[in-house]
């Protein structure tokens, strides 16, 4: 294992203290394992809040800003946070208007975010509500959907969500927003080489040097099929048929599409995958509206990507083109 740190244990406090002490106009920590905004929730708004393990930056953590989350509850790398963790950061990021909670469909987070939120109203009488992200529809069909993992699709739901909550709507509205954002992405993932977890020491996985492997999760989860590395639009083009045969496009709809690396994939080959996807969407007619390449949703070290579709209304947007600010992503 090569990996820049001082010590396994030490890895995840060490890189929140680190991102507070580079940010700290967008982050403060004030318990271990919680980030909430610097200045705190606003009066009277809706509070956001996620959590996951770490290993994803700028999922989950990243994203606690101005017109995105509230707070974040980080666990070990690719490990749930403790119930304990995401009510205290429930409670941090109450601000009178009851709390959202927001995250990706997986087993311990969905369990650990049900006995935080029934923590907090017994103990602290906190109205809460949760939208669970399940866009991956490699890991599921659509007869299954609710057992889909959750991956980048959740970066517009923080964002849409978010943006509702800086109107001052109340926790049902706010809620109602994330749910259609949800439900409105489709993602998918392709992988090339697999990352190490610095407690673990050892690959997540094993793969050839000349193999990919089409749907994998972004822990290493089992994809669709492994084989020989395929040409770039090849490789789009089997994404792209599977995102629009779960989310069909058409004539005058419009979508905003985010080509994701998932840690080692440099910006120049996320732009010749952006460049294939965005003449197929064409074909269908559907107008783009402000694409998104780049580091959103990573897994360490991992070489891979992921597309997600996001299928847009007037509502949807307006929320997405609204101003937000964060150490990783600035609209407005």
């Amino acid at each position: 294992m090569k990996k820049i740190l001082n010590a396994p244990d030490a890895y995840v406090d060490e890189m929140l203290e680190g991102l507070c002490a580079a940010h700290p106009e967008h982050y403060a920590q004030p318990e271990p394992r919680v980030i909430v905004r610097a200045g705190g929730t606003t009066p009277g708004k809706v509070g956001i809040v996620t959590g996951g393990g770490s290993g994803h930056l700028p999922v989950f953590t990243g994203y606690v800003g101005r017109g995105l989350l509230d707070g974040c509850a980080i666990g070990n790398v690719f490990a749930s946070p403790s119930a304990e963790q995401m009510a205290a950061t429930m409670r941090h990021a109450h601000a009178g208007a009851g709390v959202l909670c927001l995250y990706g469909n997986y087993g311990g987070d969905v369990m650990n975010f049900d006995m935080a939120s029934e923590m907090v109203e017994l103990e602290d009488d906190i109205d809460s509500t949760s939208v669970v992200l399940a866009d991956d529809v490699a890991s599921a069909g659509p007869e299954e959907a609710v057992k889909r993992r959750g991956v980048a699709g959740m970066v517009y739901a923080f964002k849409m969500a978010g943006a509702k909550a800086e109107e001052m709507a109340g926790l049902g509205d706010v809620t109602r927003v994330a749910q259609k954002a949800a439900d409105a992405c489709r993602s998918i993932g392709m992988a090339l080489s697999p990352c190490t977890v610095p407690q673990a020491g050892k690959p997540t996985f094993d793969i050839g040097e000349t193999e990919m492997e089409m749907g994998m999760g972004i822990h290493g989860e089992p994809g669709i099929w492994r084989d020989t590395l395929k040409p770039a639009d090849a490789i789009v083009d089997e994404m792209m048929e599977r995102l629009l045969a779960d989310r069909p496009l058409g004539q005058g709809d419009r979508y905003s599409i985010l080509v994701n690396s998932l840690g080692a994939t440099p910006p120049e080959e996320l732009y010749i995958m952006f460049r294939r996807a965005k003449a197929v969407l064409e074909a269908t007619g559907a107008h783009m509206v402000m694409p998104l390449v780049g580091r959103y949703a990573t897994s360490m070290e991992m070489a891979g990507a992921t597309i997600t579709l996001c299928k847009l209304d007037d509502e949807l947007e307006a929320l997405l083109k609204a101003p937000c600010n964060c150490a990783f992503w600035r609209v407005g």
